[in-house]
């Protein structure tokens, strides 16, 4: 496995910072490590710090939109039947609907930060029809944290960029106190907003 992700990779760093969107558009290989390799290639100065960030943040939104697009266009009989292919299965969107339903468009910003639930979230996100540029702000303002992160993770450990998600373990805790703590703060948001309304 690990000589398929490096010969995947090895092809798009010759595409330079365009290897690193398309990277995360498909996503054959996890997000993590191909920002983790950009991360690499930055301290190596094979590519520049601003344009791999937004080649990430670029490629990390589209690779979401994919997702929402199956949602609206597609409806839950399309995700049913296709989501088997992109690892998620019934179960996972079951707990994105509860998530979304519960919490409204903010969770999209959340929800980034929690394995699994992270690209599950983007399906009943079109599902329910919410609006394009909401969903791209909310996706963005998550993506550009978590490529910070694994970039940052790449430039510390160099050549052992492939153990990036052993070592993203340590800090899920913290990545999971973000996502609860944005959650209250906007679930606040959300409730005192409704009040005001009355």
């Amino acid at each position: 496995m690990s000589a398929f992700v490096q010969t995947v990779l090895e092809h798009l760093e010759a595409l330079g910072v365009l290897g690193i969107a398309l990277g995360l558009m498909i996503e054959i290989i996890p997000s993590e490590i191909v920002l983790a390799y950009g991360g690499y290639l930055i301290a190596t100065g094979a590519v520049g710090f601003w344009p791999a960030l937004f080649s990430a943040v670029f490629g990390g939104v589209m690779s979401q939109l994919f997702l929402y697009w199956l949602g609206r266009y597609g409806g839950r009989p399309a995700v049913l039947r296709y989501g088997k292919y992109i690892f998620i299965r019934p179960h996972h969107l079951e707990l994105a609907e509860r998530w979304f339903a519960r919490y409204g468009p903010g969770v999209i910003f959340s929800a980034r930060f929690v394995p699994v639930v992270r690209h599950a979230i983007s399906i009943p996100a079109g599902l329910m029809r919410m609006p394009h540029a909401a969903f791209i702000f909310y996706t963005t303002l998550a993506i550009i944290p978590w490529s910070l992160f694994f970039f940052f993770l790449g430039q510390q450990i160099g050549a052992n960029w492939m153990e990036a998600k052993q070592y993203a373990a340590r800090y899920w805790p913290y990545f999971l106190g973000v996502a609860a703590g944005s959650l209250i703060v906007y679930g606040l948001y959300v409730r005192r907003r409704t009040k005001s309304k009355r």
